[in-house]
């Protein structure tokens, strides 16, 4: 090009031609100067905390060992269902899931019946994310001795739905919160005997369809709480949590599970017994990003992995490149539109199986998503293991643990 534009001017010289090529690059270089201060001074959505692994990702040898067991299964109404998060069931056999547009639903056997909205039911529900604390996003659920179903809408607050009129009596608002602060991602939730409930707020700060920024910024602005239903008495049992998510109770009920998926790792959070109120990791370094806890029949603890945390051939998984850089965090989010890190998951499902001190005993893998991929829960009933999941539009179903 340079010849062409010299040879095309013959009656420039080699001192104006010198000229011109430097002016054209100190153009460009003020161009780039300008697109880079500008980006600068644009202000960043988020406020990173640095944060880094404790180690790479463990290896796939033994019980995580790759199989592919998790794709012994099926998929159940399609394009009827879209994201179904979490599940419960009652003693006739019904199993009970939320979706992203709102919506409450009853499962039974291969039949599907609407229960309720959990917040306005308008056209744009389950379609756009920004309609989603008016159509509102109900996660965890459980029945209670009533068998009313008690449900923690992301949104919303904690509500008690009636599961055969859909009829709604609202718990605990979310703008009312806990302490003075308003709830602002509420997720997991379970039961005790006594009809205590437990729930997670995953974040005071970003709401569920900010959930990647969540995981980007490594905030610990997440609690662990309770409600009493007999005096309405809510507390926090923990605070500072790594965005904390899915909660199952031993079966004894003297502690609890706890999933903090931001930063891939599970505890235990003592309810009676001599370390009561103490908060203790079980696992940590996972190779993935746990979302809801459920305990099986065999008194162990299913955990759905929402990501996988894998190494690849020669770079590092992406969160843990960046986690120590919060000027690179920055700068992301500035530049790349939140729907596009989607394009970042790996369609690959992995469930584990935990022994109650933490002990991976087994793991379940779908390397190519055939059956299911981004899994939520894990609930066993009837025979059958219900995978939840968070936006896919389908309920997987597996049919055999192996």
């Amino acid at each position: 090009m340079l010849f062409w534009w010299w040879h095309g001017h013959p009656d420039l010289s080699t001192q104006q031609v010198f000229y011109h090529n430097r002016m054209n690059l100190w153009s460009i270089l003020v161009a780039f100067l300008a697109l880079a201060v500008g980006i600068y001074f644009i202000p960043s959505p988020i406020d990173p905390e640095p944060f880094v692994f404790e180690g790479p990702p463990p290896a796939l040898e033994g019980p995580l060992a790759l199989n592919r067991r998790l794709q012994r299964g099926r998929r159940l109404f399609l394009g009827q269902l879209k994201g179904p998060e979490s599940f419960t069931a009652d003693q006739e056999g019904n199993v009970y899931t939320g979706t992203v547009d709102g919506k409450l639903w009853r499962i039974h056997r291969d039949t599907l019946a609407f229960i309720t909205q959990m917040g306005q039911n308008v056209p744009e529900c389950g379609t756009n994310v920004d309609y989603e604390p008016v159509c509102g996003r109900p996660h965890g659920l459980r029945l209670d001795q009533d068998g009313q179903l008690i449900v923690a809408d992301s949104y919303l607050g904690l509500f008690k739905v009636d599961p055969m009129s859909g009829e709604k009596t609202l718990l605990l608002s979310s703008k009312d919160g806990c302490d003075g602060i308003p709830f602002g991602f509420l997720n997991g939730l379970e039961l005790s005997r006594n009809g205590t409930v437990f729930f997670t707020d995953s974040s005071t700060k970003w709401g569920r369809r900010h959930v990647r920024y969540e995981v980007i910024e490594t905030n610990h602005l997440g609690r662990l709480l309770s409600y009493d239903p007999e005096t309405g008495h809510v507390q926090t049992l923990l605070h500072s949590l790594f965005m904390p998510n899915g909660i199952a109770l031993s079966p004894e009920e003297d502690f609890i599970i706890l999933a903090e998926t931001s930063i891939g790792r599970v505890s235990r959070y003592w309810l009676k017994g001599p370390e009561v109120g103490k908060k203790e990791t079980l696992i940590n370094n996972m190779p993935g990003y746990p979302d809801n806890i459920r305990l099986s029949d065999r008194g162990t603890f299913l955990v759905g992995l929402n990501t996988i945390r894998f190494h690849g051939r020669l770079l590092a998984p992406f969160l843990d490149l960046i986690g120590p850089f919060p000027a690179i965090k920055r700068l992301m989010t500035k530049l790349i539109p939140l729907s596009w890190y989607n394009l970042l998951l790996p369609m690959y499902g992995l469930i584990l199986e935990l022994s109650p001190e933490g002990e991976i005993l087994d793991s379940l893998h779908d390397p190519n998503g055939s059956l299911t991929w981004t899994i939520s829960d894990v609930f066993q009933h009837g025979g059958l293991y219900y995978l939840g999941n968070t936006d896919l539009p389908f309920l997987p179903v597996l049919e055999d643990w192996g």
